[in-house]
């Protein structure tokens, strides 16, 4: 619900400044930025992990992750007055469990995912101060600090996810080089917990939502 409320309002928003602005303004407004700028963002995130497909051997069943928020920081290099490359910094714990399985509700534990994310991205023209940009990179989701809940599960492991990211957001002019930006990412990740050793072997895709509501700033 949450999720959906997030990209409905975003798109809302795009939809209207899109609308609002000519089309002949559009074409010859420059961006704002040049090759060589540096845009450095400091967000507040909320990942979503998704769960779209997910399988549990021995005793069957759906993996969960749990939503969470936290900070982030990113990092733009501009490559052209049009086009840079983002990388961004974060990490998340997520709570892991297990329903409809033969053992009921199983509670699997804790694990960090710090998932490094380059990518490349397109702005646009400024829309009456706000600068709308798009992108694709690829997301790459290390599992460390694994903590088993205990009982049944005694041991858990999580394999490395390599996947596709869609990107898409705008920064605020607030003056000067500040900018207010909303950004969603939308990031396409599997990866297989090996619990108690590989006795049971779980395999999920996450695939997180991952809205974030930040400040910047241009060098």
């Amino acid at each position: 619900m949450k999720k959906s409320l997030y990209l409905g309002l975003f798109g809302v928003a795009a939809v209207a400044l899109a609308a609002a602005q000519p089309a002949a303004a559009q074409a010859v407004n420059p961006t704002g930025f040049k090759a060589g700028d540096i845009l450095v963002h400091l967000r507040v995130i909320d990942v979503i992990p998704e769960n779209f497909t997910s399988s549990v051997t021995v005793i069957g069943g759906h993996v969960n992750a749990s939503q969470q928020v936290a900070p982030e920081i990113d990092l733009s290099y501009f490559l052209t007055d049009h086009f840079s490359v983002e990388a961004i910094a974060a990490t998340t714990r997520h709570n892991v469990s297990a329903s409809g399985t033969a053992a009921g509700h199983v509670n699997v534990g804790s694990v960090w995912v710090l998932p490094p994310t380059i990518t490349l991205q397109y702005h646009l023209a400024p829309i009456y101060g706000f600068q709308p940009y798009a992108g694709v990179g690829l997301t790459v989701a290390f599992f460390y600090a694994s903590h088993p809940a205990g009982g049944i599960v005694t041991k858990a492991g999580y394999s490395t996810a390599v996947g596709p990211t869609l990107d898409a957001g705008f920064d605020y002019s607030l003056g000067g080089n500040w900018y207010a930006n909303v950004d969603v990412k939308q990031m396409f990740l599997n990866t297989t917990a090996r619990l108690d050793g590989g006795a049971v072997i779980a395999k999920t895709a996450l695939s997180p939502t991952v809205v974030g509501f930040g400040i910047g700033y241009r060098f």
